[in-house]
């Protein structure tokens, strides 16, 4: 929570405009995150992960910065071009994409492409004829609080087949790219999956092609209820993980933060309206909230992410909650398995403050489920 923030919600309130939950992202956060990436790894480009929040002041930011973006579909390209970014610092990062999508990025000047296997290597020669790309390999992700699944990247061994089909077909084989898992709090993630980025080059040297690049993924998190080491840190040890591996002939490196750039600067107002019991004897209350996993908090999903939340009786007495959202369906509940401590005297109307918000909610947010509105977002 800003200043900012908090003068903007206040006057909202004052203006009597908080009939509905909102997000409000505060834009200088976002640039002090930036600077922080490009101060804590000063050789490696920075492709911001478009779909954390593809908000146009957010882009438009970022691009002014001197951002490189990462996309996973046109509209976001479009939008990455519409903020003032040239498409020599836009990669097409998603790894399952229709070959009309290729040619379109293609005629919109995209020339670096992820893949995974080799039909979408065979996409992409006949769609972006000379075009580089990169091979997601699979990573374990073990340390993630949001674990990515087996969906995206290959086997490293796999990888070496794949690029070299790429050179075959007249494309640039480029490099490699890995994710450790999103919200990973263990800085040492990326020394395995650059172990396995290594073996890759080597063997892909052996066999004639030379790659450039390691993509080194997002992964890097942001603060929620417990501590994350600093950007610093987790240059300090990449870097060293880069000289561990690659000795002095360290490759062109890129990052792709989403919610590490973006996810500190955001907060969620949001209104209780219903607090109550499933029987007498029960300890536990339930909370009902204006916003749950359908209005932009997806990622509450299997208790994942916890939020935290700040309400204006905090410093009472507090008791277990189960945490809700407002829709008439089962699945709408953030907090169960285990239970929110919220103070005692929390009382229907009550705003609470949903911190660490700024990635992953607006665009979770359901279009009209249950005739809700999507939610509103601001960015100051």
């Amino acid at each position: 929570m800003t200043e900012r923030i908090r003068e903007f919600l206040k006057t909202r309130r004052e203006r009597g405009q908080d009939t509905e939950p909102c997000l409000v992202v505060d834009l200088d956060v976002v640039r002090d995150n930036y600077n922080a990436f490009a101060k804590a790894l000063p050789d490696t480009r920075v492709f911001y992960a478009v779909k954390a929040n593809p908000a146009p002041e957010v882009l438009a930011l970022l691009a002014r910065l001197g951002s490189c973006f990462d996309t996973a579909s046109i509209a976001e390209i479009e939008m990455v071009l519409a903020a003032g970014c040239t498409a020599d610092r836009i990669s097409y990062g998603n790894t399952i994409k229709k070959e009309r999508d290729v040619a379109r990025a293609f005629e919109l000047g995209i020339q670096l492409f992820a893949v995974d296997c080799k039909a979408e290597v065979e996409k992409i020669a006949r769609s972006a004829p000379g075009s580089r790309v990169f091979c997601r390999i699979l990573c374990d992700c073990v340390g993630a609080e949001w674990p990515l699944s087996r969906k995206f990247g290959c086997e490293p061994a796999m990888a070496v087949d794949v690029l070299e089909h790429a050179m075959k077909l007249g494309l640039e084989a480029y490099g490699v790219s890995f994710h450790v898992g999103s919200q990973q709090r263990n800085q040492h993630a990326w020394d395995r999956a650059l172990a396995q980025a290594a073996a890759v080059f080597k063997e892909c040297g052996e066999r004639g092609m030379n790659l450039s690049m390691v993509n080194l993924g997002g992964g890097f998190p942001t603060r929620y209820l417990k501590n994350v080491p600093t950007v610093k840190t987790y240059g300090n040890a990449i870097f060293k993980a880069l000289r561990k591996h690659f000795g002095n002939r360290i490759p062109e490196t890129i990052i792709e933060p989403g919610r590490g750039m973006v996810g500190n600067a955001g907060v969620i107002e949001t209104e209780v309206v219903l607090v109550s019991k499933k029987s007498e004897e029960d300890d536990v209350r339930w909370v009902y909230l204006d916003i749950g996993k359908f209005g932009g908090l997806a990622e509450t999903m299997d208790e994942s992410i916890r939020y935290p939340i700040k309400t204006p009786r905090d410093g009472a007495d507090t008791s277990p909650c189960v945490l809700a959202g407002p829709t008439c369906d089962s699945a709408d509940v953030m907090y169960e398995k285990q239970p929110y401590a919220l103070p005692v005297s929390l009382e229907i109307g009550d705003k609470l403050l949903i911190e660490g918000t700024g990635a992953y909610t607006a665009t979770y947010s359901s279009v009209a489920f249950n005739g809700f509105n999507p939610l509103k977002t601001y960015h100051i």
